[in-house]
């Protein structure tokens, strides 16, 4: 069954997935480290009413590895990662965000899309719970597979 919306709740740092008002899916995420916010360059997650508007990696293998929303041929590991500790893991799949909201997380310096907002799977050894990323909601590999699963591209998606 398809969601029809997707709820972020910064302040819990969970995603509940519904289709008509009923609960789907529920999976803890990690929100960014600096907070909430929309301006470019803030590091922030943006919160207000948002859309899927892209789908990307299906039929990519579990923890794929995507830099500019394309796969590497990488696949995530331990020792991967040890060998590139400064970068950002995208992972698994992509669900890009497109703000719906002009002037809150649309256009100017404060678009959603533009700013490469992103749910996406994470390394494994990443917590959830914990607001550690640069903007982006990050999920278990298995979480965002199943989540993608479920998320058609123009999903309504809340971030509050």
């Amino acid at each position: 069954m398809q969601l029809d919306l997707i709820h972020i709740s910064i302040e819990r740092q969970l995603l509940t997935g519904s289709r008509a008002g009923r609960q789907l899916c529920q999976y803890p995420v990690s929100t960014a480290k600096n907070g909430a916010g929309e301006l470019n360059g803030s590091g922030c997650t943006p919160r207000g009413r948002h859309r899927v508007r892209a789908r990307i990696g299906e039929g990519q293998p579990l923890g794929a590895v995507f830099i500019g929303r394309r796969p590497t041929g990488e696949v995530w590991s331990p020792e991967l990662a040890a060998t590139h500790p400064q970068r950002d893991w995208i992972l698994t799949r992509i669900l890009w965000l497109c703000g719906e909201e002009p002037g809150i997380n649309r256009g100017a310096d404060r678009d959603s899309q533009r700013r490469y907002i992103y749910l996406h799977g994470t390394g494994d050894d990443q917590p959830m719970g914990i607001p550690l990323s640069h903007g982006c909601i990050r999920l278990r590999n298995p979480d965002i597979l199943a989540l993608f699963e479920m998320t058609p591209a123009g999903c309504a998606v809340i971030i509050e």
